[in-house]
């Protein structure tokens, strides 16, 4: 959607994203052991097949935005009548959303008897990523100056996003290169809700001036700003993570324990079961 409410919304799937992300890879860092190659910790995976549910349906959400609202092509995409394409902008954000739906699902799948490959998550956030930046790289901005300018901006995001997605398939597990793409990710989420204000102003009017070179000038200080407060951002969550480990009493470790606990429990009972069935039938 070529509007404020469709910049407001890709924002704040990425922000929703980059937030979680600062969270998550904070407590995963806290629950690591020293010198420890061991699978991922109950809590961890827990996290993770929440994740890639939010993240399939947020997608899901996206894709059906794009193409339902009121002048949207409603899964039309050539106009044989008028001999043109229709919305093809519509068309390409559903398509990023749709790599971001192939995301989740494959998050969810890692943990279940199918043994994907390793690092098969992180590609394809690698691969979703790639396809976002190159729709946006390559879309007709028809002489937009300063549309242009807005998202190539962006795709310095997006890319550096995907590069260190794509450095996590080769190296699992990195503290700092998933939180650089938490930081990127929350960097895209705030410079789209910027797009939107820009070019589509929610208090009506037209958008900035697209020939005023002043403009480009200050949005090109103001995209360093915006990861300025992205990173203070990670530093704030960081930090309460951190306070509520060690000054809260929050043990995320023993908070692993538990789930591990469960799951060994009900394995537990489901073993006694089917010792009680086979016992009662040997008596019969």
């Amino acid at each position: 959607m070529p509007s404020f409410v469709g910049s407001a919304l890709r924002g704040s799937f990425f922000l929703m994203l980059g937030l979680w992300w600062s969270v998550k890879y904070t407590v995963k860092y806290l629950l690591r052991k020293p010198n420890s190659e061991s699978p991922p910790s109950q809590l961890t995976q827990c996290m993770d097949i929440v994740e890639g549910t939010a993240k399939a349906f947020f997608a899901l959400g996206g894709i059906l935005a794009e193409q339902f609202v009121p002048d949207g092509p409603h899964l039309s995409l050539y106009d044989n009548k008028t001999q043109e394409w229709v919305q093809l902008m519509n068309w390409q954000h559903m398509t990023m959303y749709l790599f971001y739906g192939f995301s989740g699902v494959v998050d969810v799948l890692t943990y279940t008897p199918l043994q994907l490959p390793v690092g098969l998550d992180c590609l394809l956030v690698s691969l979703a990523l790639f396809a976002e930046g190159f729709l946006f790289y390559f879309h007709d901005y028809q002489d937009a100056a300063l549309t242009q300018h807005l998202y190539a901006l962006l795709s310095i995001a997006v890319f550096g996003a995907a590069l260190c997605a794509f450095l996590e398939v080769l190296k699992r597990d990195h503290t700092l290169l998933e939180l650089l793409r938490a930081s990127l990710f929350l960097l895209q989420g705030t410079w789209f809700w910027q797009i939107g204000f820009v070019l589509y102003p929610p208090w009506g009017g037209h958008g900035w001036d697209q020939a005023d070179a002043g403009n480009e000038n200050f949005l090109t200080m103001c995209f360093f700003w915006h990861y300025a407060v992205s990173l203070l951002v990670m530093a704030v969550t960081g930090f309460a993570s951190h306070c509520c480990s060690t000054e809260c009493g929050v043990n995320y470790r023993n908070v692993d324990v538990e789930l591990d606990c469960g799951c060994c429990h009900r394995k537990k009972r489901t073993a006694d079961a089917i010792l009680v069935t086979e016992n009662s039938l040997e008596e019969k």
